[in-house]
């Protein structure tokens, strides 16, 4: 099974190494590694999230995942969204900021830094609503009950979610603009930009969540009266799928911000960087098939409760890195350290179950 998992990952390793090694000599080739590690520790929390949401598909959907979601993540988010990032932001032409990032690596490493408060904000904000509702959610399985029984009480509010987004992100923008506003011009015009992209991150969660969970609660209606005929239910199919689908590949795309951003303090060649981040791509999508075939969810049920408290935090870093630079090796131990808690106390409880 882990060879039947893992296999594009491999394979996809052993093209992507080779490839840098023809690109650029051996220097590429531990370049290369070490962005393929960055990715999968930034991303580890990603794996245990979609997890949770694959394993509603069917088995085709989930073989969709698998091969077209890899091409989207690689091609689409490590290789072509730096450069529509660089396109936007300095309003070049696409085929002048690919000519930029070959030829002059510093200046387009550069203007996509310039870009990085309106990505944080929209990630953080996108992230953010994922771990709010999360938490605020009355669920039967509590990891940390002194914490999790009164939100669950506040979240009996209607569209708590939402405005406790929103204050958030205004409390944001005003920090940034304040700041901006001692800087003047340019920096004035970013704090703007920073409020409409985490608007834009809200808006985007509302939309393709509510549309999946739309057609899943029609699906799930439509269950429910086969089963009066004595059939049993499906996984996900049809247009609820499609739309989980396209959840799951919003979600990876907010995940891979921080890896994007955080690539370059590693290298500003975008060859190198889209070898090396999609490689941990597909180690990370090959991961989420696996939690999924295991039950390893099942098995460890604080695993996602872990996950979204990585998320949240993810989401704070994103955030404050509008005004602060942030480590990236700070950002990775928080969500790992957050998950093997949550790994832990599973197997406790495990124990004293079977006990």
């Amino acid at each position: 099974m882990l060879w039947k998992t893992f296999r594009w990952a491999f394979a996809v390793t052993a093209v992507g190494l080779v490839g840098g090694v023809l690109y650029d000599g051996w220097t590429a080739l531990g370049i290369v590694a070490i962005l393929a590690v960055l990715e999968v520790s930034l991303s580890f929390d990603n794996a245990v999230i979609n997890a949770g949401i694959l394993k509603k598909l069917n088995a085709f959907w989930q073989r969709i995942f698998l091969t077209v979601g890899i091409l989207i993540a690689v091609f689409g988010m490590r290789l072509l969204f730096p450069v529509v990032i660089v396109s936007v932001s300095a309003r070049l032409a696409p085929q002048d900021a690919v000519h930029l990032a070959l030829t002059d690596k510093e200046r387009y490493q550069e203007l996509v830094t310039d870009a990085h408060p309106s990505i944080a904000a929209f990630g953080g904000m996108f992230l953010l609503m994922i771990f709010l509702d999360f938490i605020l959610e009355d669920r039967e399985t509590k990891w940390l009950g002194r914490v999790e029984r009164p939100l669950a009480r506040l979240g009996r509010i209607d569209m708590l979610s939402v405005c406790a987004a929103l204050v958030v992100l205004l409390v944001t923008s005003m920090t940034f603009a304040a700041e901006a506003h001692q800087h003047g011009g340019h920096h004035a015009d970013k704090a703007q930009t920073v409020l409409i992209s985490g608007v834009a991150g809200l808006v985007t969660y509302l939309v393709v969540h509510g549309l999946s969970g739309f057609f899943e609660g029609r699906l799930a209606g439509e269950e429910d009266g086969e089963d009066a005929n004595g059939r049993t239910g499906t996984a996900l199919a049809g247009r609820a799928a499609f739309f989980t689908f396209l959840y799951l590949e919003v979600l990876d795309a907010s995940f891979s911000f921080d890896g994007v951003i955080g690539a370059f303090a590693v290298t500003n060649d975008i060859v190198l960087m889209a070898l090396g981040l999609g490689i941990g791509a597909t180690y990370v999508r090959s991961l989420t098939v696996y939690l999924v075939r295991k039950g390893t969810l099942d098995d460890y049920v604080y695993l996602e409760h872990g996950a979204h408290y990585a998320i949240g935090a993810l989401a704070a870093v994103l955030l404050v890195s509008i005004r602060y630079e942030v480590n990236d090796i700070v950002t990775g131990l928080i969500g790992v350290s957050l998950i093997g808690a949550a790994f832990w106390s599973s197997v406790r409880l495990n124990r004293a179950t079977a006990g």
